[in-house]
């Protein structure tokens, strides 16, 4: 095991080196998320439409 001391000196260290993203890649980011959401809802949502239409159609038809 290392010394707690040395380790927290090394976890200090650790974190200098972190490089955290722009504002710039961040704003990207976050309209990438929201886009892809998007499609997503608009794209399941389309298939639910013609899921209930077909279900409709086959549940009206009478034998």
């Amino acid at each position: 095991m290392k010394n707690p001391l040395r380790f927290i000196q090394e976890v200090k260290q650790e974190t200098f080196r972190i490089t955290w993203p722009t504002k710039k890649e961040t704003m990207m980011g976050a309209v990438m998320v929201f886009a892809l959401a998007s499609i997503a809802a608009i794209f399941f949502l389309i298939i639910d439409q013609i899921l209930r239409f077909l279900l409709n159609i086959l549940l009206t038809i009478s034998f």
